[in-house]
């Protein structure tokens, strides 16, 4: 034998060892453990969870339904159409009904659209940079800058009774309220809290709508004093009617 062939005891062996199939298992097992996906979190919802919700689903479509007040997508129209006087016993008429002047229309489209920044008392809010239109000069003077603000907005700074305001900005409402809608609001901000002058026609509107019809930003301060203060609209320079008077009878 070559001498230089060590003993079998002193050989060592090729590859892998089966023999030790017990520690190769504990490996693997160890392994597994610690590749095992976490099942927090994962767990199913329990079965009175998902009735709690059902319920809680259920009864809050049925309040909403009940208490909606039957809204419907023409709910904020507030056109008034005059409707036909109603017959008593005999065929007579009871009386005629009632229909909403300028203000009043104006009333509900200001409650649904401007309170919210102007509040309803029209003082605005100070802190979060809405001015007060309450005895506002911008309110009170040219009807044409009030309808160039309504139709095409206001951003920037702005001086309203002394104080500055300029952190809010006034979205433009020519491509959501009509000229009679228009007119209404600003009939409306122009004869309440206090203020007393008078109103705006939806003629007036119309034609200013199509005078700035070509404007694609909003207005800022010094646009607007650019406009002479005795620029009024269509109908903006009548008198406020006294409250509780009767107003003239129109000319022939």
């Amino acid at each position: 034998m070559n001498e230089n062939t060590p003993s079998p005891e002193r050989r060592v062996r090729q590859g892998m060892d089966y023999g030790e199939t017990e520690d190769v298992q504990q490996v693997h097992a160890a392994i597994q453990r610690e590749k095992r996906e976490p099942r927090e979190g994962l767990e199913p919802l329990s079965i009175w969870l998902i009735a709690i919700y059902g319920l809680a689903v259920f009864f809050g479509g049925a309040y909403l339904g009940r208490y909606s007040g039957n809204f419907s997508a023409d709910s904020l129209d507030y056109s008034i159409v005059p409707t036909a006087a109603k017959k008593g016993p005999g065929g007579a008429e009871e009386g005629p009904q009632v229909v909403a002047g300028p203000a009043e229309r104006g009333k509900k489209i200001y409650s649904a659209n401007c309170a919210v920044c102007h509040q309803p008392d029209g003082n605005g809010a100070a802190g979060q940079g809405y001015p007060p239109l309450a005895g506002s000069e911008w309110v009170l003077g040219s009807t044409k800058r009030l309808g160039m603000i309504l139709l095409k907005g206001l951003e920037g700074p702005m001086t309203v009774k002394g104080v500055q305001y300029g952190s809010a900005v006034m979205q433009p409402w020519d491509k959501t309220l009509t000229d009679a809608k228009i007119a209404d609001v600003l009939t409306y901000i122009r004869q309440e809290w206090g203020n007393s002058a008078g109103p705006v026609a939806p003629e007036g509107i119309a034609a200013l709508r199509k005078e700035v019809a070509g404007r694609t930003t909003s207005y800022r301060e010094a646009d607007l004093k650019a406009v002479p203060e005795d620029a009024n609209l269509t109908g903006g320079d009548q008198a406020a009617p006294a409250e509780g008077s009767t107003p003239p009878p129109a000319a022939p």
